[in-house]
């Protein structure tokens, strides 16, 4: 149709790729890997109540480990990183003093971080990189189906990682992995370089998700267990703790069963936007359940309405792999782990923010009663509208691999 012609339109068609299959075996390493992360960082969970800080400490270094794995290679990071958090987590099991956990826990992480690295700079890269290695021309037509896995899998870590923190606490190894210094190419570009409107664009939109939906985990539990009075809904411990492992479980398995359909059907900018309009309704929801539970109380409406939010926001997570693969795509080859790790550096910063701002929000907004205690949910409403015109101005395609 005419219409559908713009400036970014081919003038030849491209002809369709034969997808190919993914690579099991690496897949399964690369999970295991993965699922070391939230195993280890979420095992302080049980001995401390604030969680910003991890994320604070997290962008001073993942940067330069991601920097230093454009020089030396991905595999040699990975294992330092695997290495790293095996020696944290032991010694901090060990330790018996308060100076001991700041000299095993605090300094050692600074040193051996590239443990963060994993989940969201090697995981996505490697698996958007396995059919390059493979065969150039068939390269990204299975990445859909690599980077479904990765929510689930944070998912299943978190399980012991919080609840059973003693559990798989030794350290573990991992496999042959197909990573290898980086083959032939040149070497990785200045920071000021990568700097371009592709990187700009991807790091923003990356950067506004994990804002937003750090926001939202941080309230959800707030919102469920405090009284009707102020706000919530007065929710019993065992009761919250069943609604956020069914907030898990639909996340995993949402993810696994259409994540990739839904990429090859509506592409990676639709699926990507859909999941950012979610935290429109999701936020207003909040007051809503609350004017409804302060008039008829926990009735079968709010059960309801609990169920939409946890559906919304298991289609808003598709967000991330979705936001993943416009990263990686962003960046030229040799550069990829510069450019991942500096969206790393600046997504743990909104994570470390967004926890803070929501609940300091909800409190100021309930002590001052703004807008009847509701003030904290229209700021983020407003704020996910901003996001939506950001996450428009992504092209409608990922980008071409991006050549050195």
């Amino acid at each position: 149709m005419p219409g559908d012609i713009n400036e970014e339109t081919a003038l030849l068609p491209r002809p369709p790729r034969k997808r190919t299959p993914l690579p099991k075996l690496q897949l399964s390493i690369i999970m295991l890997i993965q699922i070391c992360e939230p195993i280890a960082s979420q095992s302080i969970y049980p001995y401390i109540n604030q969680e910003s800080l991890f994320f604070l400490t997290e962008s001073m270094t993942v940067l330069q480990w991601s920097r230093a794995s454009d020089h030396i290679g991905r595999k040699p990071i990975l294992m330092i990183g695997l290495f790293g958090t095996a020696t944290s987590i032991l010694c901090f099991g060990l330790s018996r003093t308060f100076w001991a956990l700041v000299v095993r826990w605090g300094i050692l992480p600074s040193q051996i971080q590239p443990f963060k690295l994993l989940d969201c700079q090697s995981v996505p890269l490697r698996v958007a990189e396995w059919e390059y290695r493979r065969d150039e021309k068939y390269y990204g037509t299975n990445r859909a189906e690599g980077f479904a896995y990765l929510p689930i899998i944070w998912a299943i870590g978190t399980i012991p990682g919080k609840h059973k923190p003693h559990v798989l606490a030794e350290g573990g190894g991992v496999g042959t992995l197909q990573t290898d210094i980086p083959r032939k190419r040149s070497g990785p570009r200045p920071l000021r370089e990568l700097l371009v409107f592709p990187v700009i664009i991807s790091v923003s939109n990356y950067v506004v998700l994990g804002f937003l939906n750090t926001t939202l985990g941080a309230l959800l539990p707030l919102f469920l267990a405090m009284p009707i009075e102020i706000g919530g809904l007065g929710l019993p411990p065992p009761k919250i703790g069943l609604i956020l492992s069914a907030y898990g479980l639909a996340v995993g398995l949402f993810q696994v069963l259409f994540f990739a359909r839904m990429v090859h059907r509506f592409g990676e900018k639709r699926v990507f936007f859909n999941g950012m309009i979610t935290c429109l309704p999701v936020f207003a929801l909040f007051p809503i359940m609350s004017m409804i539970a302060r008039h008829f109380g926990l009735s079968f409406i709010i059960w309801a309405l609990i169920g939409c939010v946890l559906a919304l926001s298991a289609l808003m997570d598709t967000s991330f792999p979705a936001i993943f693969m416009f990263v990686t795509a962003s960046a030229p080859k040799s550069s990829r782990g510069s450019v991942n790790g500096m969206s790393q550096t600046l997504v743990a910063l909104a994570r470390a923010i967004g926890p803070a701002m929501s609940t300091s929000l909800f409190s100021l907004s309930v002590q001052h009663n703004l807008l009847g205690g509701y003030m904290v949910y229209l700021v983020f409403f407003v704020l996910s509208g901003f996001a939506l015109v950001l996450a428009g101005r992504l092209p409608d395609e990922v980008w071409d691999d991006v050549d050195d």
